[in-house]
């Protein structure tokens, strides 16, 4: 049967005391007494049936033994301080985690991210990317933005506006609505057939699919057609003019983007406010 390993704090003083050759120093710096570091390296000498140092009136010094067991020490707490160093990345202040749509962190969220951090330095953020309604379920979050029906996201949910179906296409693409590739994005109720339906425009039949509106703006932006969406996500687009109207008209959409905050807490509520601010004033 293996033995037990000795504890990780006798560990720590005997680096601590074989790199500066001093219980006191060594006591200093653990934030421990110096009887207390005495008595875990008297304690790990007789767990391991060794003498480690030699106890000199000046100082102390390292025996064979003690000299063949630290750099395996140094080696093994390096190790530990490397695997548990990515788990003390969040700054102080307020921390923030945020179950989102990946469509609305990457064409609202993250182009006005810089922003919001530059006035609120205090706060990190830690953005959890989702794409079905069953993804929310297992996020831990402070909010949640989820795109689906107001029946789906519940009763406490805010609902993102404007919430209409628009069609967007790049500015260096020329064409209509009619004779250019339409991109459809699958898992919604609504489609280029609505839309066809409520304009009057027969024989729309897209050419491209995907499985978020983020999916297709991406594909509009990059002159691949033209793109129905939510206009709610279509803001910072239209003004920095990546992309442009295809047609003036527009739809209500079944589906939108809701908001919730998981977590009353002031910057829960300050992040949810801002976010409000950036979605509403852009489109009319």
């Amino acid at each position: 049967m293996k033995k037990s390993l000795p504890p990780l704090n006798w560990f720590r003083a005997f680096e601590a005391s074989a790199r500066r050759l001093s219980f006191t120093a060594a006591a200093e710096e653990l934030a421990m007494t110096q009887s207390a570091v005495s008595q875990q390296i008297r304690a790990l000498e007789t767990r391991l049936g060794a003498v480690l140092f030699i106890r000199q009136a000046r100082g102390l010094a390292l025996t064979d033994d003690g000299r063949k067991l630290l750099p395996k020490v140094e080696a093994a707490l390096e190790t530990l301080s490397a695997a548990t160093a990515q788990f003390g990345l969040v700054a102080e202040g307020d921390h923030l985690t945020i179950a989102s749509s990946v469509s609305m962190i990457d064409w609202v969220i993250g182009p006005a991210l810089p922003e919001f951090l530059a006035d609120r330095p205090e706060v990190s953020l830690r953005l959890l990317s989702t794409i079905w309604p069953d993804d929310f379920t297992a996020a831990q979050a402070d909010l949640q933005i989820f795109f689906g029906t107001r029946k789906q996201a519940g009763t406490r949910a805010r609902a993102l506006t404007p919430n209409h179906l628009i069609a967007l296409k790049s500015p260096q693409l020329e064409g209509s609505v009619s004779d250019l590739p339409l991109i459809e994005s699958v898992g919604t109720s609504d489609g280029w057939s609505g839309w066809g339906q409520a304009m009057g425009v027969q024989g729309l039949r897209p050419s491209l699919f995907v499985d978020t509106y983020g999916a297709a703006l991406g594909l509009a932006a990059q002159g691949n057609g033209v793109a129905l969406v939510s206009a709610v996500l279509a803001g910072h687009a239209l003004a920095s003019g990546r992309l442009v109207m295809a047609d003036p008209r527009s739809i209500p959409a079944k589906e939108g983007y809701f908001l919730t905050i998981q977590t009353d807490t002031p910057a829960a509520h300050r992040f949810a406010d801002w976010l409000i601010g950036v979605t509403e004033p852009r489109i009319a």
